[in-house]
C-alpha cells in the first residue's frame, strides 16, 4: 500500500504581503474614510432617525408620504372619535400650507410623566419614538394608532408644528420646530367652552422639497373618514385661494348617518345593480375565549350586474389598500353563504363557485374595529392579524345567511348570476377561444360570411340564416352597405348539452365567433363587435323556432355580454302571403291570416294564399320587403331581465340541456296549452 495517498498533503507556500509603507496606512486618529473605530458609531437620539430616514416611517418623501402626516394625526382624532369621546373633528387648510386638525375629546395630558418627571406627557408624546396611549389598552379599546410614533413622525417632519390642548377647563400651548420644543409646555388661561386637542403643522419643506397639500385629497380623506365612523361629524374648511377643483367646497359638514351604505350608494351613482338595493348592516364580533368582547364590523355590498369590482376594506377607521385578514374572512363568509343556499335550492352546481366568481361582480365597503390589530409596516395598508379572518367570517356567515332565507327571490337570482360566471371561468380553463382576427383583415372570410362595405358597426347588422338556399336569398334581398349575411348550416350544436371538447370543435360556431370578431370568455370585449346588430332569421316553422332556440341558448351560454347589450335580434318573416289582383299582404302565421283575410280583402273574393317553405324559397324581393328593410321590417329584441335570472337560468337548463327527463315533464305539465300541434 502506498502510505503517500493518505497523507496530508504540504500546504502551498504563502505568499510574501505587501508591505504598505508607514506612511500610507490610515491613521484612525485622523478619522478618515477608511477609519472604522468607536468614533464611526452614531447614536441617533430622539426623532432624528425620523429626519434622517423618513421612508422607514411614511413610506418615502412624495406627495403620498407628504398627505400620509395628515393621516396620522387625523387618525388619532378618529380614535377619540370612535372610542366615544369626541363627537366633531375640524380640519381646516390655510394658506402657507399650514394644516389644523382640532377634535373636542378628552385632550392629551399635560402633567408630567412618571418616567419623564421634567416633561408632561404631551412632549414625550410628541418627541419620543413608541409613546403613546394605545398599548394597553386602557385609554382606548381600539384605534389606528398603535406603533406610538404617528405624532411625533408628523412633528420630527413638520418645520413648525403649533400644539393647543383644551382640558380640566383650562387652555395649554406649546410650540414645535423640526420636532423640538422652543420651550416648555405653558397654560395659557382658562377656557370653559372648549375641550380637546388642536394640533397645526406645516411639513419641512428641507424634508419635501415644493410639495404642498392639496386640497381635493385632504376633503376625500375627511369625507372617507366621516363615512367610516356615524358618530362623527368633520368640519372642513380650506382657504378659497388654495382651491382648484370645482367639486371642492371651501367649506362642508361631513356627517353620515348611513355610515358605509352612504358611502358605497354615493360611489355607485348610476351603475347597473344586479339586486334591488345594496345589503348592508353591522354586527358585533364573536366574544373571546374569556367572554370578552372582540370588536365589531360594518358592511356594505352592491352586487352588479356588469363593470368593474371592487373591495375597499378599513381597519380602525385606517384604510388597508393590500387587504388582509379580514378581507379573507369576508370573501370566505359570502362564498360558504351562498354554496349552502345552493344546496338548499338543489343547484349541484353551486359547488363550483369560487370567491373570484363573487367578488368579481360585486362593489363593497368593509369596516373593522378590533383590539390589537396587527398591520404590515407603519403605515399600515395590509392587516395581518390572524384572529381577524375566523371573526370576521363567523359574524358576516350568520348575517349573509339570514340575508338570503329572507330575500328567497334576489338570493336566487343572486346564486343564478354568480353559477353562470363560475361555469364561465371553468369554461374558459378548458378551451382555447379562438383568436380574434378581424374577418376584414384575412384573406378568406370566416365560414361563408358575406361581409357589408360599412367600417362603423353601430350602423351595421349581421344576419345568421339557415343554410345556403336561404343565404343566396339574404345576400340578393340585403344592402350591400350595411348588412352582412353569414349562412350556417342546418341545426347547430346545442351547447347546453355538449361536452367542451365538441363545442372547441364546432367550426360552425368558431366561424361566428370570428366574424362577430368580439371574443368569447375572458376575451369577450364589446368594443370590438363589428356589427351593431345581430340578427337571428329564421324559416317560420317549427325547425326555424328550434334553429332559433340553438342560436339564443349559444349567446346566453357564451356571449351573454351581447343579450346584455341590447344586440341580439330575432327577425319576423312572414308564413303566407295574401293576393288578390294587384294587392298583396302578409301574414306572420296561421292567425294572422285568417284575421287580415277578413279584414283586408271583400267577403266571398277570392284570394290567392301562398305559404312559404322557407327563405330560401321566399323571392328575394319578398325577404327584403318583409324582414330585411328596417322600413317595414319586425324585430324582437332577445333580453334577459335582470330580476328573472334564476328563471330564465333554470328555464334554459330544462329545455335546452343534458337531462331528457327534464323537458319529458316540462311537456307534461303544459301539453294542456297546445292548441294546434303543426305536425
Amino acid at each position: 500500500m502506498n502510505d503517500d495517498l493518505f497523507s496530508t498533503p504540504a500546504p502551498p507556500a504563502r505568499p510574501t504581503p505587501h508591505k504598505v509603507p508607514p506612511a500610507a496606512m490610515p491613521d484612525p486618529a485622523k478619522n478618515g474614510p477608511d477609519s472604522y473605530d468607536a468614533s464611526a458609531i452614531e447614536v441617533l437620539e430622539g426623532l432624528e432617525p425620523v429626519r434622517r430616514r423618513p421612508g422607514m416611517y411614511i413610506g418615502g418623501t412624495d406627495e403620498t408620504a407628504y398627505h400620509h402626516l395628515a393621516s396620522e394625526i387625523l387618525d388619532n382624532a378618529m380614535d377619540e372619535a370612535v372610542a366615544g369621546h369626541a363627537t366633531t373633528i375640524d380640519v381646516t387648510l390655510e394658506a402657507g400650507d399650514y394644516l389644523t386638525i382640532r377634535d373636542n375629546g378628552r385632550g392629551i395630558p399635560v402633567d408630567a410623566h412618571p418616567r419623564f418627571p421634567d416633561r408632561s406627557a404631551l412632549e414625550v408624546i410628541l418627541t419620543t419614538l413608541h409613546a403613546g396611549g394605545k398599548f394597553s389598552g386602557k385609554a382606548y379599546a381600539t384605534s389606528g394608532g398603535l406603533h406610538g410614533v404617528g405624532s411625533s413622525v408628523v412633528n420630527a417632519l413638520a418645520s413648525r408644528m403649533e400644539v393647543e390642548i383644551a382640558r380640566d377647563r383650562a387652555l395649554w400651548r406649546q410650540v414645535y420646530e423640526r420636532g423640538r420644543p422652543l420651550a416648555g409646555v405653558e397654560k395659557v388661561g382658562p377656557v370653559n367652552n372648549r375641550r380637546g386637542t388642536q394640533i397645526r403643522f406645516t411639513p419641512d419643506p428641507e424634508i419635501f422639497g415644493r410639495l404642498h397639500f392639496s386640497p381635493a385629497r385632504l376633503y376625500r380623506l375627511c369625507r372617507s373618514k366621516a363615512f367610516l365612523f356615524r358618530g362623527v361629524t368633520i368640519r372642513w374648511s380650506c382657504d378659497p385661494a388654495l382651491i382648484r377643483d370645482h367639486d371642492i367646497p371651501a367649506e362642508a359638514v361631513l356627517h353620515f348617518p348611513g355610515g358605509l351604505a352612504d358611502s358605497l350608494r354615493d360611489e355607485l351613482g348610476e351603475k347597473a345593480a344586479l339586486l334591488t338595493d345594496l345589503w348592508a348592516g353591522d354586527a358585533d364580533l364573536p366574544t373571546g375565549p374569556d367572554g370578552a368582547d372582540t370588536g365589531r364590523m360594518e358592511w356594505a355590498i352592491a352586487f352588479l350586474e356588469q363593470g368593474p369590482a371592487a373591495l375597499a376594506s378599513y381597519c380602525n377607521t385606517i384604510p388597508t389598500p393590500n387587504g388582509g385578514t379580514h378581507e379573507t374572512g369576508f370573501r370566505n363568509a359570502l362564498v360558504k353563504g351562498l354554496r349552502s343556499w345552493g344546496e338548499q335550492r338543489a343547484n349541484k352546481r353551486a359547488a363550483n363557485i369560487t370567491a373570484d366568481d363573487i367578488m368579481g361582480c360585486i362593489a363593497a365597503k368593509l369596516s373593522v374595529f378590533i383590539r390589537d390589530p396587527q398591520f404590515q409596516g407603519q403605515t399600515k395598508e395590509k392587516l395581518t392579524s390572524s384572529e381577524a379572518s375566523k371573526l370576521v367570517e363567523t359574524a358576516l356567515r350568520d348575517r349573509f345567511d339570514h340575508w338570503l332565507a329572507g330575500n328567497p327571490p334576489q338570493a336566487d337570482n343572486l346564486l343564478a348570476f354568480v353559477v353562470e360566471r363560475a361555469e364561465e371561468r371553468l369554461r374558459r380553463k378548458e378551451q382555447k377561444d379562438t383568436p380574434r382576427k378581424s374577418a376584414t383583415r384575412r384573406l378568406r372570410l370566416p365560414g361563408k360570411l358575406t361581409d357589408c362595405t360599412r367600417e362603423n358597426a353601430a350602423e351595421t347588422e349581421i344576419f345568421l340564416v339557415e343554410g345556403d338556399s336561404a343565404g343566396g336569398s339574404a345576400k340578393q334581398a340585403r344592402n350591400r352597405e350595411t348588412q352582412a349575411v353569414l349562412p350556417l348550416r342546418g341545426k347547430i350544436l346545442n351547447v347546453a348539452s355538449a361536452s367542451n371538447e365538441k363545442l372547441r370543435g364546432n367550426q360552425e360556431l368558431r366561424d361566428l365567433v370570428e366574424a362577430l370578431g368580439c371574443g368569447t370568455g375572458e376575451r369577450f370585449d364589446a368594443s370590438k363587435l363589428r356589427y351593431g346588430r345581430i340578427i337571428i332569421m329564421t324559416d317560420a316553422d317549427v325547425d326555424g323556432a328550434h334553429i332559433a332556440s340553438l342560436l339564443m341558448t349559444f349567446f346566453y351560454r357564451e356571449l351573454p355580454g351581447l343579450i346584455r347589450g341590447g344586440h341580439l335580434y330575432l327577425a319576423q318573416p312572414p308564413l303566407y302571403r295574401l293576393t288578390q289582383g294587384s294587392k298583396s299582404v302578409y301574414a306572420m302565421d296561421d292567425t294572422d291570416r285568417e284575421r287580415k283575410l277578413k279584414k283586408v280583402f271583400k267577403p266571398n273574393s277570392k284570394v290567392e294564399v301562398s305559404r312559404f317553405k322557407g327563405l330560401g324559397e321566399m323571392p328575394p324581393a319578398d325577404l327584403k320587403q318583409t324582414t330585411m328593410d328596417p322600413k317595414h321590417r319586425t324585430l324582437l329584441k332577445v333580453i334577459t331581465p335582470p330580476e328573472d335570472r334564476a328563471f330564465t337560468l333554470e328555464r334554459v337548463e330544462h329545455l335546452m340541456g343534458r337531462k331528457a327527463e327534464l323537458r319529458f315533464r316540462f311537456i307534461q305539465e303544459h301539453a294542456n296549452q297546445v292548441d294546434n300541434l303543426d305536425v
